[in-house]
């Protein structure tokens, strides 16, 4: 059987800017140190996506940047990842977002997922086969790193165990 990492990030602090629409609300500053800090804690665990699936939320985008540049600076010979921008990951629900894990290719051995809560955090809960996670735990910038032994396809419910979670602060 072939061993699987799903690294789930609730995206960093973002700004609630008047006159801008939620899929564009910014970071803030420190939601931008967040970010990079995120970035440097998944290069320190080893924790190099195959592929990142991202929401196309702008806080999402930017989250996503600040950890790419924080893991090419922390380690200069990982390669870059392939990415996708998935409109399923932005308010449809956690279980929209395990459909969405369940099609990853085969040949990916380890996702990176940037998403919103309340989504992300009750999809890590679902996933923990001993309920270690609270539905609502995920703070921003907040990771959960899940681990299972099969294919993609086959995760459902309880089929992930915790590895590891960190919130980042920068």
């Amino acid at each position: 059987m072939t061993s699987r990492t799903l690294v789930l990030l609730r995206h960093a602090k973002a700004d609630r800017p008047d006159g801008i629409g939620d899929l564009e609300r910014p970071l803030t500053e420190r939601g931008h140190a967040d970010a990079a800090a995120a970035g440097a804690w998944l290069a320190h665990h080893g924790y190099a996506p195959d592929l990142v699936i991202c929401s196309p939320a702008r806080r999402t985008r930017q989250t996503w940047h600040g950890v790419a540049v924080a893991m090419a600076e922390a380690s200069a010979d990982a390669g870059a990842p392939t990415v996708r921008y998935e409109a399923a990951l932005y308010a449809e629900g956690h279980h929209a977002l395990l459909a969405v894990v369940k099609a990853v290719p085969a040949e990916t051995s380890t996702v990176l997922l940037v998403g919103h809560n309340p989504d992300i955090s009750l999809l890590s809960a679902m996933l923990d086969p001993d309920g270690a996670n609270d539905s609502d735990g995920l703070r921003t910038s907040g990771l959960a790193v899940h681990r299972f032994d099969g294919d993609w396809a086959s995760l459902a419910a309880g089929g992930a165990a915790t590895a590891g979670s960190h919130t980042a602060r920068g």
